[in-house]
């Protein structure tokens, strides 16, 4: 079984370190979202629609080359996630999302996104941000914050805000009427209890009954559910994918 994880913002890939230690006996392959502490395509615009269209493409050569895929996106990689499902879901088995509060009506974008949308908004403040001392007070472990910090720079700014920008409201509304789709996939929808950025539980509920999937609470934890408890977040994740049908 191939197991994808797909990062968000502000991340790379590293997020995933202590929460992949636990899922050993697994394929495991981490995709990174293009200008997020890697090389983006030329004349990449960074909008949420390139990354859609992107990520699909990543599902299809994994697919090609592993079968039908379990994947995991976490924040922007959730979203992501969702829409691709939506798209096509050949490539699919399962799918999980951790903010499908987003694609609720009534979602309002947290502080840091709504600076992010400001049109003077600039690279550098976005640089300057996002420090390693600002991750390690969100909670986030100093290695594990290092290594993203060591990531961020002008290109990592640029896609971040045109990724923020292009999914000013109602562009999330717009895309939460578009996602229905993803129901012909088994979907968990995971709300971590504490986590303050992603919309309420009823909005994560009301999203994931439109979209035919089960919720599950993550208690004490918080945006950062697989680093905070990546024991558990595993043991969850196992106990959803050995639920859906071979």
């Amino acid at each position: 079984m191939t197991v994808v994880l797909i990062h968000g913002f502000p991340e790379t890939p590293a997020i995933w370190r202590l929460l992949r230690e636990h899922l050993s006996e697994y394929d495991v392959v981490e995709l990174q979202l293009p200008g997020f502490g890697c090389a983006a395509p030329s004349n990449w615009s960074a909008t949420k629609e390139e990354y859609l269209t992107w990520l699909n493409e990543q599902l299809s050569e994994l697919h090609d080359e592993h079968g039908p895929l379990d994947a995991v996106g976490h924040d922007w990689g959730g979203g992501l996630l969702v829409g691709a499902v939506a798209q096509r879901p050949e490539f699919i088995r399962s799918w999980v999302c951790d903010i499908a509060g987003v694609f609720h009506p009534d979602y309002e974008w947290h502080d840091f996104a709504r600076f992010m949308q400001l049109q003077d908004a600039t690279e550098e403040m976005v640089v300057a941000v996002l420090s390693a001392d600002l991750f390690s007070s969100l909670g986030i472990p100093s290695d594990v914050g290092s290594a993203i910090a060591s990531s961020v720079d002008r290109e990592y700014a640029r896609c971040a805000l045109a990724l923020y920008r292009s999914a000013a409201q109602p562009a999330m509304v717009q895309w939460g009427t578009r996602v229905a789709g993803a129901r012909v996939r088994p979907g968990l929808v995971l709300k971590a209890e504490l986590d303050t950025y992603v919309g309420t539980l009823e909005q994560a509920t009301t999203v994931a009954s439109e979209l035919g999937a089960t919720v599950k609470v993550i208690p004490d934890q918080g945006h950062w559910w697989m680093l905070g408890n990546p024991v558990g977040s595993a043991t969850l994740l196992k106990e959803f994918w050995e639920s859906v049908a071979p």
